[in-house]
């Protein structure tokens, strides 16, 4: 007996139901915490760039367990893996992404959160659905399946299926992404790489061997070129850009006192005021939740309020500069262009917004030492082959470390002639 759910990447994932774990699966599947997932958009904003975007992290989800399966079975053919090790890493990638907040990872930046923390506490919480499916399979389940997530499980090889910069986590995003978005920026060799991944047993962890390593290079390429061209898309960013002024601005109005709807008692009355949610009220939110208030405010007898949330439902976002100047004329444009915002009776503090990113080169390959689990390997040469960081042996990669930032300024598309003279006369 199995599951069949039909996938848009993968086709057909399959769920053999007559084994221990793939029960153990879908009941895990079947959790409301698990379903939440459907109401979680993968690409947050994404859609406002991507009309198709609107694939959600409960297929991405299904996805990663999917290719975390084929890497086992293939794995298993050549290195001994337990059978409680098999179901952990599994369980790991089937439920890497279910503490995301609404909008992925755009409402973590705004209320200060990592979803990681709060996959690893449903996991390990009694009062889930998912803890408690966990528990009545083993004693350890829960314990292995966060040490996964976590990165300190004892086999580290094996938690690098689920957790690393080759996992089965970017490589189903990537190619679901590019589908979904009609981008093809995000295609790569993924049977090479299944074909290619090996254990070095000695050492514990990951490697591909030597006809794998330009099926690596095109994946990490794809990574590269998916955040340039999709992840950092103006578009995108200048949607989050007006989210985040209108939820600031919420919370700055509802500390006062001022008319922003809400019931108190409830979840979102908790973000309203700025404090932390507990992890049942983290998981009882979705991307409903924030829509559904949103669509109120804009009913607001708060000017700025209500404006920000039409913008946002109407599509009608901030226009969006790249600041590529020395910095002491980047600072006199900005407050210039502070200055023209405020002349047309718009607060500056919430219609003008840097958006700034720095660490662009975490996104694409890092070569740290100190985070050992996470470099990529690659088997080198072929009289004497011998296993090194990939970075060491590829030009390609080592071209990806130089990294890339982004710096804009975000404001009312209205005023784009007005300040576009001022930048342009920079």
């Amino acid at each position: 007996m199995a599951r069949n759910y039909r996938d848009a990447v993968h086709n057909i994932i399959r769920i053999e139901t007559d084994r221990p774990v793939g029960r153990l699966l879908v009941d895990l599947v079947d959790t409301r915490e698990f379903q939440r997932l459907r109401r979680i958009r993968q690409l947050g904003l994404a859609y406002f760039a991507y009309q198709g975007a609107e694939h959600s992290r409960f297929t991405h989800s299904l996805g990663a367990q999917h290719l975390a399966t084929r890497m086992l079975d293939r794995l298993r053919t050549k290195y001994h893996i337990s059978d409680e090790d098999y179901t952990a890493v599994r369980v790991a990638a089937l439920l890497h992404d279910v503490g995301h907040g609404p909008f992925s990872h755009v409402i973590e930046s705004i209320l200060g959160f990592h979803h990681e923390r709060f996959s690893i506490e449903a996991i390990m919480s009694e009062d889930t659905e998912i803890g408690q499916v966990l528990n009545s399979h083993s004693d350890s389940m829960a314990s292995d399946v966060a040490a996964i997530i976590r990165g300190d499980f004892r086999r580290v090889a094996l938690a690098q299926l689920v957790s690393s910069q080759l996992d089965v986590d970017r490589m189903d995003y990537l190619l679901r992404d590019s589908l979904m978005t009609g981008a093809k920026y995000g295609i790569y060799d993924l049977e090479w790489i299944i074909k290619s991944v090996e254990i070095n047993e000695a050492d514990d962890h990951l490697y591909v061997s030597a006809p794998g390593i330009f099926a690596v290079e095109d994946y990490l390429q794809a990574r590269y070129y998916m955040f340039r061209q999709v992840y950092f898309h103006r578009t995108l960013r200048s949607a989050e850009a007006v989210l985040k002024s209108l939820l600031r601005r919420a919370i700055d109005v509802n500390s006062s006192g001022g008319d922003v709807w809400h019931r108190s008692e409830t979840p979102f009355g908790k973000v309203l005021r700025n404090e932390t949610l507990d992890l049942g009220e983290h998981l009882s939110l979705d991307d409903a939740d924030f829509l559904f208030y949103i669509k109120e405010w804009r009913s607001s007898t708060d000017r700025i309020l209500a404006d920000l949330s039409s913008r946002f439902l109407d599509r009608r976002l901030f226009k969006a500069f790249d600041l590529d100047m020395p910095a002491q004329e980047r600072s006199a444009f900005i407050s210039s262009a502070r200055q023209i915002v405020a002349n047309r009776g718009l607060d500056p503090e919430y219609y003008v917004v840097e958006d700034a990113m720095n660490d662009g080169s975490n996104y694409f390959y890092t070569r740290d030492k100190g985070k050992q689990k996470d470099l990529i390997y690659v088997e080198h040469g072929f009289s004497r082959p011998e296993i090194r960081e990939i970075s060491e042996v590829s030009a390609a990669v080592r071209g990806l470390q130089e990294g890339y930032s982004l710096h804009r300024l975000c404001f009312p598309a209205e005023l784009k002639d007005e300040i576009g003279k001022l930048y342009h006369s920079i």
